[in-house]
Protein backbone atom coordinates (compact mmCIF):
# COMPACT_ATOMS: atom_id res chain seq x y z
CA UNK A 1 0.00 0.00 0.00
CA UNK A 2 1.18 3.58 -1.15
CA UNK A 3 1.25 6.27 1.77
CA UNK A 4 1.76 9.78 1.21
CA UNK A 5 5.05 10.90 1.63
CA UNK A 6 5.69 12.21 5.60
CA UNK A 7 2.87 10.43 6.99
CA UNK A 8 2.64 8.16 10.07
CA UNK A 9 2.66 4.41 10.37
CA UNK A 10 1.82 2.59 13.68
CA UNK A 11 2.76 -0.77 14.71
CA UNK A 12 0.25 -3.43 16.55
CA UNK A 13 2.25 -6.22 18.72
CA UNK A 14 -0.74 -8.34 18.74
CA UNK A 15 0.98 -12.13 18.93
CA UNK A 16 1.25 -12.45 22.32
CA UNK A 17 -0.49 -15.13 24.16
CA UNK A 18 -2.03 -13.33 27.12
CA UNK A 19 -1.57 -15.53 30.03
CA UNK A 20 -2.36 -13.57 32.79
CA UNK A 21 -6.37 -13.17 31.23
CA UNK A 22 -6.35 -17.16 31.81
CA UNK A 23 -7.37 -19.89 29.49
CA UNK A 24 -8.58 -19.00 25.90
CA UNK A 25 -7.83 -16.96 23.03
CA UNK A 26 -4.70 -14.69 22.37
CA UNK A 27 -5.35 -11.76 24.44
CA UNK A 28 -5.55 -9.19 21.20
CA UNK A 29 -8.44 -11.65 20.54
CA UNK A 30 -10.70 -11.26 23.27
CA UNK A 31 -13.72 -8.70 23.71
CA UNK A 32 -14.87 -6.04 24.76
CA UNK A 33 -18.38 -5.41 24.54
CA UNK A 34 -18.41 -8.40 22.00
CA UNK A 35 -15.83 -6.33 19.93
CA UNK A 36 -12.14 -7.81 20.03
CA UNK A 37 -9.69 -5.89 21.45
CA UNK A 38 -7.49 -5.90 18.67
CA UNK A 39 -10.36 -3.94 16.50
CA UNK A 40 -11.02 -1.66 19.70
CA UNK A 41 -7.16 -0.56 19.41
CA UNK A 42 -6.90 -0.34 15.51
CA UNK A 43 -9.60 1.67 15.27
CA UNK A 44 -8.44 3.60 17.83
CA UNK A 45 -4.97 4.35 16.04
CA UNK A 46 -7.03 4.73 12.38
CA UNK A 47 -9.53 7.22 14.36
CA UNK A 48 -6.04 9.69 14.00
CA UNK A 49 -6.70 10.97 10.69
CA UNK A 50 -2.92 11.27 10.19
CA UNK A 51 -2.21 7.55 10.48
CA UNK A 52 -1.96 6.08 7.05
CA UNK A 53 -0.96 2.50 7.75
CA UNK A 54 -1.21 0.15 10.94
CA UNK A 55 0.63 -2.87 10.55
CA UNK A 56 -0.04 -5.96 13.38
CA UNK A 57 2.33 -8.59 14.25
CA UNK A 58 0.02 -11.55 14.72
CA UNK A 59 0.73 -15.16 15.76
CA UNK A 60 2.63 -16.90 13.28
CA UNK A 61 -0.04 -19.36 13.30
CA UNK A 62 -3.07 -16.68 13.64
CA UNK A 63 -2.39 -14.65 10.77
CA UNK A 64 -4.73 -15.60 8.88
CA UNK A 65 -7.44 -15.04 11.51
CA UNK A 66 -6.37 -11.67 12.41
CA UNK A 67 -6.42 -10.53 8.31
CA UNK A 68 -10.23 -11.96 8.30
CA UNK A 69 -10.92 -10.11 11.62
CA UNK A 70 -9.52 -6.54 10.05
CA UNK A 71 -10.82 -6.99 6.54
CA UNK A 72 -13.54 -4.17 7.49
CA UNK A 73 -10.75 -1.85 7.81
CA UNK A 74 -9.36 -2.18 3.88
CA UNK A 75 -5.58 -1.30 2.77
CA UNK A 76 -5.18 0.68 5.64
CA UNK A 77 -4.44 -1.96 7.84
CA UNK A 78 -1.39 -5.19 6.71
CA UNK A 79 -1.57 -8.15 8.76
CA UNK A 80 2.22 -9.96 9.03
CA UNK A 81 3.43 -12.55 11.07
CA UNK A 82 5.09 -11.63 14.57
CA UNK A 83 7.96 -13.63 16.08
CA UNK A 84 8.07 -15.45 19.63
CA UNK A 85 8.99 -11.97 21.69
CA UNK A 86 7.20 -8.34 21.24
CA UNK A 87 10.53 -6.94 20.32
CA UNK A 88 11.14 -9.74 17.36
CA UNK A 89 7.01 -8.54 16.03
CA UNK A 90 8.00 -5.08 16.21
CA UNK A 91 10.82 -5.60 14.54
CA UNK A 92 8.88 -7.96 11.90
CA UNK A 93 6.25 -5.03 11.87
CA UNK A 94 8.59 -2.33 10.81
CA UNK A 95 10.15 -4.02 8.27
CA UNK A 96 6.90 -3.53 6.52
CA UNK A 97 6.59 0.36 7.01
CA UNK A 98 7.42 1.36 3.68
CA UNK A 99 10.18 4.63 4.40
CA UNK A 100 8.15 7.22 2.70
CA UNK A 101 6.51 7.13 6.37
CA UNK A 102 9.05 8.72 8.58
CA UNK A 103 6.84 8.73 12.20
CA UNK A 104 5.99 5.25 13.30
CA UNK A 105 3.74 4.67 16.53
CA UNK A 106 4.04 1.53 18.67
CA UNK A 107 0.52 0.77 20.47
CA UNK A 108 0.23 -2.17 22.48
CA UNK A 109 -2.84 -3.82 21.33
CA UNK A 110 -4.23 -4.37 24.90
CA UNK A 111 -4.41 -0.75 25.32
CA UNK A 112 -7.78 -0.97 23.28
CA UNK A 113 -9.68 1.92 24.82
CA UNK A 114 -6.87 4.52 23.96
CA UNK A 115 -8.22 8.03 22.65
CA UNK A 116 -7.33 9.39 19.11
CA UNK A 117 -6.80 12.18 20.87
CA UNK A 118 -3.74 10.66 23.15
CA UNK A 119 -2.54 9.10 19.27
CA UNK A 120 -2.98 12.56 17.86
CA UNK A 121 -0.95 14.25 20.92
CA UNK A 122 2.06 11.44 20.13
CA UNK A 123 2.22 12.34 16.82
CA UNK A 124 2.26 15.83 16.91
CA UNK A 125 5.22 15.83 19.55
CA UNK A 126 7.45 13.81 16.95
CA UNK A 127 6.51 16.09 14.34
CA UNK A 128 7.38 19.19 16.21
CA UNK A 129 10.61 18.26 16.80
CA UNK A 130 11.35 14.94 18.98
CA UNK A 131 12.50 11.58 18.19
CA UNK A 132 10.86 9.69 20.27
CA UNK A 133 8.19 10.75 22.65
CA UNK A 134 5.97 8.23 25.20
CA UNK A 135 2.50 9.26 26.91
CA UNK A 136 3.23 9.04 30.64
CA UNK A 137 1.25 8.92 33.80
CA UNK A 138 1.98 10.17 37.93
CA UNK A 139 2.19 7.16 39.64
CA UNK A 140 -0.04 7.39 42.32
CA UNK A 141 0.50 4.51 44.46
CA UNK A 142 3.34 4.63 47.10
CA UNK A 143 6.25 2.59 46.05
CA UNK A 144 8.73 0.17 47.78
CA UNK A 145 11.96 -1.49 47.07
CA UNK A 146 12.15 -5.23 48.29
CA UNK A 147 14.72 -7.57 48.99
CA UNK A 148 15.68 -10.31 46.81
CA UNK A 149 13.74 -12.81 48.22
CA UNK A 150 10.49 -10.67 47.85
CA UNK A 151 9.65 -10.79 51.75
CA UNK A 152 11.35 -7.49 53.08
CA UNK A 153 11.33 -4.05 52.78
CA UNK A 154 14.41 -2.40 52.04
CA UNK A 155 13.24 1.38 50.93
CA UNK A 156 10.59 3.76 50.51
CA UNK A 157 11.02 4.72 46.81
CA UNK A 158 10.16 9.18 46.51
CA UNK A 159 7.91 8.45 43.43
CA UNK A 160 8.02 12.01 42.05
CA UNK A 161 9.82 11.56 39.75
CA UNK A 162 8.20 8.54 38.38
CA UNK A 163 5.67 7.99 35.67
CA UNK A 164 3.80 4.98 34.49
CA UNK A 165 4.39 4.59 30.67
CA UNK A 166 1.26 4.01 28.07
CA UNK A 167 1.59 3.69 24.61
CA UNK A 168 1.43 4.58 21.75
CA UNK A 169 4.82 5.36 21.72
CA UNK A 170 6.17 7.75 18.84
CA UNK A 171 9.40 7.49 17.21
CA UNK A 172 11.11 9.09 14.18
CA UNK A 173 11.76 5.74 11.65
CA UNK A 174 15.15 5.95 11.32
CA UNK A 175 15.61 5.91 15.13
CA UNK A 176 13.59 3.21 15.69
CA UNK A 177 15.09 1.15 13.22
CA UNK A 178 18.46 1.89 14.30
CA UNK A 179 17.13 1.26 17.92
CA UNK A 180 15.60 -2.84 17.00
CA UNK A 181 18.72 -3.12 15.31
CA UNK A 182 20.67 -2.56 18.00
CA UNK A 183 18.70 -4.37 20.22
CA UNK A 184 21.27 -6.79 22.26
CA UNK A 185 18.13 -8.14 24.29
CA UNK A 186 14.48 -9.84 23.33
CA UNK A 187 13.04 -9.24 26.22
CA UNK A 188 12.73 -5.43 26.16
CA UNK A 189 8.95 -4.54 27.22
CA UNK A 190 9.38 -1.40 26.14
CA UNK A 191 10.55 0.58 22.51
CA UNK A 192 11.59 3.73 24.37
CA UNK A 193 14.07 1.61 26.64
CA UNK A 194 15.67 0.52 23.35
CA UNK A 195 16.27 4.25 22.25
CA UNK A 196 17.20 5.29 25.47
CA UNK A 197 20.06 2.56 25.11
CA UNK A 198 21.49 4.76 22.66
CA UNK A 199 21.67 7.56 24.80
CA UNK A 200 18.62 9.64 22.76
CA UNK A 201 16.83 11.67 24.71
CA UNK A 202 12.85 10.61 24.97
CA UNK A 203 10.30 13.24 25.55
CA UNK A 204 6.79 12.85 27.58
CA UNK A 205 3.74 14.16 27.41
CA UNK A 206 0.41 13.50 29.54
CA UNK A 207 -0.94 10.11 29.33
CA UNK A 208 -4.29 8.89 29.61
CA UNK A 209 -6.57 7.09 32.14
CA UNK A 210 -8.36 5.62 29.56
CA UNK A 211 -5.19 4.47 27.66
CA UNK A 212 -4.74 1.09 30.87
CA UNK A 213 -3.20 -2.13 29.72
CA UNK A 214 -5.70 -4.98 29.48
CA UNK A 215 -3.73 -7.93 31.68
CA UNK A 216 -6.10 -9.06 33.67
CA UNK A 217 -9.64 -10.57 34.16
CA UNK A 218 -10.53 -7.43 36.22
CA UNK A 219 -8.85 -4.86 33.97
CA UNK A 220 -11.59 -6.67 30.78
CA UNK A 221 -14.43 -5.90 33.52
CA UNK A 222 -13.14 -2.58 33.95
CA UNK A 223 -12.71 -1.81 29.97
CA UNK A 224 -16.19 -3.29 29.85
CA UNK A 225 -17.44 -0.76 32.31
CA UNK A 226 -15.07 2.21 30.33
CA UNK A 227 -16.44 1.27 26.97
CA UNK A 228 -20.39 1.17 28.21
CA UNK A 229 -19.80 4.56 29.85
CA UNK A 230 -18.13 6.17 26.35
CA UNK A 231 -20.84 4.57 24.74
CA UNK A 232 -23.49 6.34 26.56
CA UNK A 233 -21.64 9.29 26.03
CA UNK A 234 -21.47 9.32 22.49
CA UNK A 235 -22.92 6.31 21.00
CA UNK A 236 -22.54 8.04 16.83
CA UNK A 237 -19.15 6.49 17.82
CA UNK A 238 -17.91 3.62 15.31
CA UNK A 239 -18.40 0.32 17.65
CA UNK A 240 -20.31 1.92 20.47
Amino acid sequence: MSTPPGGTAAIVPAAGRGERLGPGAPKALRSIAGIPILVHAVRSLISCERVGLVVVAAPPDGVSEVRDLLLPFGETVQVVAGGDTRQRSVALALDAVPEENDIVLVHDAARALTPPALVTAVIEAVAAGCEAVIPVLPVADTIKAVDSSGTNVTATVDRSSLRAVQTPQGFRRSLLVKAHASAISADTTDDAGLVERLGIPVAVIPGHTEAFKVTTPFDLILAEAVFAARAARHPEEPGA
